[in-house]
């Protein structure tokens, strides 16, 4: 794991422990493997052309609209700045994924603002899970009502998508502050079954809002049976797990599987055990874009692996 902000091209073709920015995270199919592409670099016409794969999906993380302080007074800014970059892409996703905190404080009026800058996306099928700050109401009432349907509100559940199975999990039901994430029994049994019977060699992409391994449990970043939901996925050939809540760019590679975290569109938050704990960041006005930048994955079949790439958006 690292937290640093250069950026290295020749790291392009590796899994790396890599931390720059991530307004969101773009997915291209190409020749059967998913092969990464900067969302800033897509959205110009020359090189996504010559990219030449369709992309397969998006993903944007913690948008936080309704949260207005010093880190950034203009969360809303700074969404329809990425929707922007999605659709001047020459070929856009089918796909969207957004892995929590919609909202920053559950309101209706949030919800609505969030579902209004969302529409913009000229994307056709969108997919989300809660973060924690999508139900503070406890049962997520305004977050299941609309957007409840695909999981019959439970939230959790899965599909398959040009070739890789999607799995949405949700850990941050009966959250506590600085306290892990959690599954619960009833979604971990509802996972073992989802998963059987499927070929070792599908390319399993799992997203949820908090780390799906311990980053840092003083602030309760992970989630504390995580751990038997990876044993589930250990027999697949790839495994990419995808999350939000801290607001930057952490991986780590265990075997066949590649965690990730996403930055969030709205502010950054300090480095793991710097300061005096989880929050909103404050960096100067100029600096901000350096923190809010695109991340990419790749899963290549032949030989079945994935790989992690980011820059930032500056």
């Amino acid at each position: 794991m690292s937290s640093h902000h250069s950026f290295d091209p020749a790291r392009r073709g590796a899994l790396k422990c890599l931390a720059y920015g991530g307004l969101g995270t773009v997915f291209m199919l190409s020749g059967g493997v998913l092969t990464p592409v900067e969302l800033a670099l897509a959205a110009d016409t020359n090189t996504g052309k010559s990219a030449g794969g369709v992309p397969l999906f998006l993903q944007i993380s913690d948008t936080h609209i309704g949260f207005n302080k010093e880190a950034n007074p203009d969360v809303a800014g700074t969404l329809k700045q990425t929707i922007e970059y999605v659709n001047a892409m020459p070929a856009r996703p089918p796909l969207a994924i957004h892995t929590g905190d919609i909202t920053h404080l559950s309101k209706p009026s949030e919800f609505d603002l969030a579902a209004q800058l969302m529409s913009g996306l000229k994307i056709t099928e969108i997919h989300t899970v809660p973060g924690e700050h999508d139900v503070t109401d406890g049962p997520g009432t305004e977050f299941f009502n609309r957007f409840g349907k695909p999981s019959d509100n439970r939230g959790y559940y899965s599909f398959d998508h040009q070739g890789v199975h999607f799995v949405a999990l949700v850990n941050v039901m009966n959250f506590k502050p600085n306290g892990l994430g959690g599954l619960g029994n009833e979604q971990l049994e509802w996972l073992e079954n989802d998963l059987k019977g499927r070929s070792s060699s599908t390319p399993v992409v799992v997203f949820a809002h908090m780390p799906m391994w311990t980053i840092y449990a003083p602030w309760g970043w992970g989630t504390g049976d995580a751990e038997q939901a990876m044993g589930y996925l250990k027999r697949f050939g790839s495994v990419t797990v995808l999350n939000g809540h801290i607001h930057q760019i952490v991986t780590k590679v265990e075997g066949n599987v590649t965690f990730h975290t996403a930055r969030s569109t709205a502010y950054p938050q300090p480095t793991a055990g710097i300061g005096e704990g989880p929050g909103p960041l404050k960096v100067a006005s100029d600096q901000l874009p350096k923190m809010l930048g695109v991340t990419s994955v790749s899963i290549a079949r032949n030989p079945l692996k994935a790989t992690v790439a980011d820059t930032t958006l500056a």
